[in-house]
C-alpha cells in the first residue's frame, strides 16, 4: 500500500498549507491579490509579514509601492540607517512571492505583475575560509544577479558598493544602477537602497528612475525615524546621530562632528590635541590563558568521532541536547 500512503501523505501536506495559509490570512488581515502580466507591482498599505507579528501595539507602518517596466522601473531608496529601508524592500518582495504562491498578501489591496525571479543582494557577509572579503562576497552576488536577472525579474538591492573607498563604491553603484535600468541590457524592476546621494540625481538623467526616502523629524540632535515612504532623496545620512543612538560616548560624538564640519567646508582636518603621556613603570606582559583544558575532554571526543554529513535532524538535536548535559554535569 506504499503508493496509497505516499498519495494521501501529499493530499494532506497540501491541505495542510491550503489551510494554514488561510488561517494566517483571516488572522493577520490580508487581502487577495489580484495578479496582471503588465509587470505593473501597486501595493496599497504594504505591511512585512514577520516584523509587524514582533510590534507590539500595531505600531508597524504601512507604506505604498508603485514599480512598473516603464517610468517607474527603479526606486531609488535613500534615508539613515535602522529608518526601516531594508524591511521596506524586502516586505515588497515577500509579498510578491506570496502573491504568486497562492497566498493573501499584507496589505490593504495589492495588484502583482508576475516576474519570473527574485534576487536580493542585502546584508553583509564573508567567507574567510575561502578567502572572500564582506565585498568580495557582495561583488560575486551583484555579478550573479545582473547575469542570470531578465527584465521580467524583481532585484531587491541594498547598500551596493559598501566595503571599498567612497568613489569606489559608488561609482560601482551608479554603474550597476545604469545597467539595471538600460532596457536593452537588462530593464528589471528593482529596488535600490543607498547613502549615495549623489545617486538621486539619475532621476534627472535617466527616465524609469524614481527617488524615494524614509521621512525622519529632526529636534536638534536627535532624531525620529517615522518609516513613512515618501517622494524625493534624503537630505542626510544621519549617520552620527545613529551612532548616538547606539550609545558611542559622547566625546566620539563630539569629535565626530567636528570632522564632519571641517570635511564638508573643505577644510583640513585638524589633528586632536594629545594629551601628554605619563611616564609608567614596565609591567611585565600577564601570561595567556588558554580557554581549552589541557587534556582532551569527553566532549571533544564525541565531537571528534561524529560524521555530521550523515546526521539526520532529530539525531543531530538528540546530541545537541546531550552535549549540553555533560557540559552542565562537567
Amino acid at each position: 500500500e506504499l503508493v496509497r500512503i505516499q498519495n494521501t501523505a501529499k493530499a494532506i501536506a497540501k491541505l495542510d498549507v491550503y489551510a494554514s495559509l488561510s488561517l494566517v490570512s483571516e488572522r493577520n488581515h490580508y487581502v487577495r491579490p489580484k495578479l496582471n502580466e503588465k509587470g505593473v507591482i501597486d501595493i496599497k498599505d504594504g505591511r512585512h509579514p514577520v516584523v509587524e507579528q514582533m510590534i507590539t501595539n500595531d505600531m508597524f507602518i504601512a507604506n505604498d509601492t508603485y514599480l512598473d517596466n516603464g517610468s517607474h522601473c527603479i526606486s531609488i531608496i535613500t534615508g539613515p540607517n535602522m529608518a526601516g529601508k531594508s524591511t521596506y524592500m524586502r516586505q515588497i518582495a515577500l509579498i510578491a512571492l506570496m502573491a504568486q504562491l497562492g497566498s493573501f498578501v499584507p496589505a490593504a489591496s495589492a495588484e502583482i505583475g508576475l516576474v519570473d525571479q527574485i534576487f536580493t543582494r542585502v546584508g553583509a557577509s564573508d567567507d574567510l575560509a575561502s578567502g572572500q572579503s564582506t565585498f568580495m562576497v557582495e561583488m560575486n552576488e551583484v555579478a550573479d544577479i545582473l547575469k542570470r536577472a531578465t527584465s521580467n525579474s524583481l532585484l531587491v538591492l541594498d547598500e551596493i558598493g559598501r566595503g571599498t573607498s567612497t568613489f569606489d563604491g559608488m561609482s560601482i553603484a551608479r554603474a550597476v544602477l545604469e545597467f539595471v535600468v538600460d532596457k536593452r541590457k537588462l530593464g528589471a524592476k528593482t529596488l535600490f537602497a543607498t547613502h549615495y546621494h549623489e545617486l538621486t540625481e539619475m532621476e534627472e538623467l535617466m527616465d524609469g528612475v524614481k527617488n524615494y526616502s524614509i521621512a525622519v523629524k529632526k529636534r536638534g540632535d536627535d532624531i525620529t525615524f517615522l518609516r513613512r515612504i515618501i517622494r524625493g532623496g534624503a537630505d542626510d545620512s544621519y549617520g552620527i546621530e545613529v551612532a548616538k543612538l547606539a550609545g558611542l560616548p559622547q566625546p566620539v560624538i563630539n569629535r565626530a562632528k567636528q570632522v564632519l564640519k571641517e570635511l564638508e567646508t573643505g577644510q583640513e582636518v585638524t589633528p586632536k590635541t594629545k594629551a601628554p603621556k605619563k611616564a609608567r613603570k614596565e609591567e611585565p606582559p600577564a601570561p595567556q590563558i588558554s580557554l581549552l583544558p589541557s587534556a582532551e575532554s569527553e566532549i571533544e571526543e564525541r565531537l571528534k568521532k561524529v560524521d555530521v554529513n550523515t546526521l539526520t535532524p532529530i539525531e543531530a538535536m538528540n546530541l545537541l541536547f546531550e552535549l549540553a548535559k555533560m557540559a552542565k554535569e562537567g
